[in-house]
């Protein structure tokens, strides 16, 4: 915790006397223009990785970049966190795009490819069942890191705040995959799974 507390007091003392206006800004206003879903994973850091200033992305964190397909997510209490999230960022902030990004090495994506035993972390386990199936040949984790972006794509459409919004042309969705070790993100074809270069 040390090591926090020191973060803290460099981020008081440093960053942000520089960024004064913009947190005063803030303080008021709270306009992201981009929901970024990616992995929990601590390598992943959506604001580093676009280079964002505060305020500029909403995100939501999950292991796998998972997004539950609505009906396979819904609960009898209606508390799904991620749902919610969706709805708040359309409904309230009124995005206009929505990111899923993978990434390389992902722990999730790994587990499934290699068809590691789950027994002892069950609610792993059952979140995961909301991954790609494997479908790929055993041990190509990049492949299924693809075609999970592209699944949770398809199953982001199912939420009925996505729905309407893409009826309406009112929010386009995007898939990524970061590559950690060197930095490239790649756009993921929804339809095909397939890579392509990012436009800049």
């Amino acid at each position: 915790m040390q090591d926090l507390a020191e973060g803290v007091a460099h981020f008081q003392q440093d960053v942000f006397p520089a960024k004064a206006e913009l947190f005063a800004r803030l303080a008021t206003t709270h306009r992201p223009h981009t929901l970024f879903i990616s992995c929990s994973d601590a390598r992943v850091v959506p604001e580093l990785i676009t280079q964002r200033e505060p305020g500029e992305l909403f995100v939501i964190r999950t292991a796998g970049n998972l997004v539950p397909a609505h009906a396979d997510g819904a609960r009898t209490d209606g508390a799904d966190g991620v749902t919610a999230g969706i709805e708040y960022a359309l409904a309230v902030l009124g995005i206009r795009d929505i990111v899923i990004c993978g990434h390389s090495a992902c722990g999730a994506m790994t587990a499934l490819a290699a068809g590691q035993d789950l027994t002892e972390l069950p609610a792993v386990s059952r979140w995961l069942r909301h991954a790609a199936p494997t479908g790929a040949p055993h041990g190509e984790v990049d492949v299924l890191i693809r075609n999970n972006v592209a699944l949770q794509l398809a199953n982001l459409a199912t939420h009925p705040a996505v729905a309407r919004a893409l009826a309406g042309d009112a929010v386009t969705l995007h898939g990524w995959v970061y590559d950690i070790p060197t930095g490239a993100v790649e756009r993921i074809d929804p339809a095909t799974g397939r890579p392509a270069a990012l436009a800049a």
